[in-house]
């Protein structure tokens, strides 16, 4: 077998961003509570429903990925939240502690060296570990450049 902890390395580093791209924990940090539930005007999502939808998202592509009985979500019903507003004060923090603890599972997935990440799924052979780590690190890309956006929108951002 070929070595490939270069490889798995390179994969970590996309899923905690940075680089090209905002890291997750700057997009999050310091946006003011009363915010968080604003849509901008023209723009159909909260800071909230963003968030929200980036964990449950990679949650739900890490699940898939680790169990072959992981239940399908239903789209979009289930990626989205429906109120703007995060529930509660502290729903905010959560989400965002839950969203590291999944990248971390995401991470060490990926460095598990018992783990072949570019052999198939057992359950699904078209895609891999490796496929479904970048596939977790660019859908959180795109909508973390989508939550900086409402935050300038919303005078919660500065470069």
């Amino acid at each position: 077998m070929t070595d490939d902890r270069d490889l798995r390395r390179r994969i970590v580093v996309m899923l905690q961003g940075g680089r090209a791209h905002v890291t997750f924990d700057k997009a999050v940090a310091r946006l003011p509570e009363p915010l968080r539930g604003r849509k901008p005007r023209g723009l159909p999502y909260s800071p909230w429903q963003q968030l929200e939808h980036i964990r449950i998202c990679q949650a739900d592509m890490l699940g898939y990925t680790r169990d072959p009985k992981h239940p399908s979500l239903k789209w979009p019903d289930d990626y989205w939240p429906k109120d703007p507003a995060p529930p509660s004060r502290a729903a905010w923090d959560r989400s965002v502690k839950a969203y590291r603890a999944d990248r971390q599972a995401f991470c060490d997935l990926v460095m598990d060296p018992e783990v072949d990440v570019l052999g198939p799924l057992q359950h699904d052979p078209e895609v891999n570990v490796v496929h479904m780590a970048l596939l977790a690190a660019q859908h959180a890309s795109y909508h973390l450049g989508q939550l900086l956006v409402i935050r300038r929108l919303l005078g919660a951002w500065s470069d």
